[in-house]
């Protein structure tokens, strides 16, 4: 079991090798989040499918949603170090095997790989923070892994452009060989953890039921229209087992010993409505991050390097609210700072809609900056409040389940949204690629982003003001405990 420190935050601190370690560990997930959707372009043309070019994220989006709660449970279990380091090889085989991709069908199955991979990185990188550093030192530390989110957002786009226009887009995912390597001798090296020795069963039937149960449904959605009609026989047998098994996996977690996904989780309101909120987070995100670069290139025709940088103002907005995030929800409390980022979302929103049918280069990037913003208000401090909320063996699980619930936001969203943007694109003309049938279809899903952001707006209003804490007593929404439990238990916070 790890132990918090009573020593300062920083580089310098005894906790700064470990910090670092998270810093290049949380880099390999953010510089993936930008780098490739500069790039769909280019990929198209070279590998063909365009109908299919959703599946690069909803596959990867899906691995990592399906694999988020199974590894969480097992770093709560045989220890967040183990866990974490199978995620970084994961994806570094993932991104290799990507690299070599040779048709599109191909690129779509090793993405799936890295979604895996992803599955492990993010949620445990940021349980190991959560379980090292106290509520208020959390608030100092979102700056540094912030300044990550801010680097690969321009770093990201930028290489992206730079890989697929001068020279191989395949170099987007071979960067990432060095970035892995890196992270996983940081963390051999630099973090370790002590746990008291205990069998424990896993529930691999609540893990096979959830990935299968998951896959039919996004599978369902993403077709739907295309493959098939939504009320086609093959459209309505897709969805109904997919139904029948998640019905099946909730009564699997009510019998099993250790559930890899505890329904304890989502039955506290204050884990329940937080994992809401990220399921919109994830809808937005993947929504602009998707198709703001593809409706630039397709109806303004810039370069993908243009696209990237625009797209940046997105992901430098988020970081930078991020790290403000910790001074408003210690003073203001968790439920003001969230309610307020996702009004400053929806304003964002609103505006990139009102802009799409003129299209502008600055319009986007403003939209998307304040979309950004709002973001960084919205995510941080819901998923500290639900960190700050359990116990040490609690913390990973609930961890994951929040960032399951982004990534299902996320894989559902890139779903719907592509299936609705594609039946656009054909609607239009015979060629899904012109400049009107692209603006069509990128309208419609910056629509679809703006009643996301409306909806956390709502879900905003309905989190709590006072939770209990880790601790089992109450807790004033925004009162922090600077102190830290040496069995590295969380502070008293809603």
């Amino acid at each position: 079991m790890t132990r918090k420190s009573s020593a300062g935050v920083g580089f310098t601190s005894d906790r700064g090798p470990v910090l670092i370690a998270l810093m290049v560990t949380t880099g390999l997930v953010a510089i993936d989040a930008t780098i490739l959707a500069t790039a769909v372009p280019t990929i198209v043309s070279e590998l063909g499918g365009f109908a299919q070019f959703p599946w690069l994220f909803s596959i990867y989006l899906l691995g990592q949603a399906v694999s988020v709660p199974i590894f969480s449970k097992l770093a709560d279990t045989v220890g967040r170090k183990p866990i974490i380091l199978v995620g970084i090889g994961l994806f570094l085989v993932g991104s290799v095997l990507c690299g070599f991709a040779w048709d599109m069908t191909s690129l779509i199955v090793f993405r799936a790989v890295q979604g895996l991979g992803a599955g492990a990185v993010q949620p445990i990188a940021i349980t190991i923070a959560g379980d090292i550093y106290t509520l208020r030192e959390r608030a100092k530390v979102q700056g540094y892994l912030a300044s990550v989110w801010a680097i690969s957002s321009v770093v990201g786009p930028t290489l992206g452009g730079v890989f697929s226009e001068f020279v191989s887009w395949r170099w987007i995912f071979f960067i990432n060989i060095p970035l892995c390597i890196a992270a996983g001798v940081l963390l051999v090296r630099q973090y370790h953890e002590t746990l008291e020795p205990r069998r424990h069963r896993i529930d691999y039937l609540g893990a096979a039921l959830l990935a299968a149960s998951l896959t039919l449904v996004i599978l369902g959605i993403l077709e739907g229209g295309q493959a098939w009609a939504w009320n086609s026989p093959q459209s309505l047998t897709v969805f109904a087992a997919g139904g029948l098994l998640l019905l099946a996996f909730v009564f699997a977690e009510r019998r099993a010993d250790e559930p890899v996904l505890p329904l304890w989780v989502l039955s506290r309101r204050l884990l329940g409505v937080t994992a809401l909120v990220s399921v919109g987070v994830g809808a937005i995100l993947i929504g602009l991050t998707s198709y703001v670069p593809t409706y630039l290139e397709g109806v303004l025709d810039v370069s993908p390097l243009t696209a990237g940088l625009t797209l940046a103002a997105l992901t430098i907005g988020w970081p930078i609210s991020a790290s403000l995030s910790g001074r408003l929800y210690l003073r203001f409390g968790f439920r003001a700072t969230v309610l307020t980022g996702s009004v400053i979302t929806t304003t964002g929103a609103l505006a990139l809609v009102a802009s799409a049918g003129d299209p502008s280069i600055p319009l986007v990037a403003a939209s998307s900056f304040v979309v950004g913003l709002g973001l960084g208000l919205v995510a941080t401090p819901s998923l500290i409040a639900a960190q700050s909320s359990v116990e040490w063996n609690e913390r990973g699980v609930v961890t994951g389940t929040n960032l399951f619930a982004r990534s299902m936001g996320s894989a559902v969203g890139v779903a719907v949204f592509g299936a609705v943007a594609n039946a656009l694109f054909a609607s239009v003309g015979t060629d899904p690629t012109a400049p009107e049938a692209v603006q069509a279809g990128s309208t419609s899903v910056f629509v679809g982003v703006a009643i996301s952001a409306v909806a956390v707006v709502a879900v905003a209003l309905a989190m709590p003001g006072r939770a209990a804490s880790a601790s089992g007593g109450a807790a004033d929404d925004g009162a922090a405990d600077d102190g830290a439990a040496d069995d590295g238990s969380a502070t008293m916070e809603p």
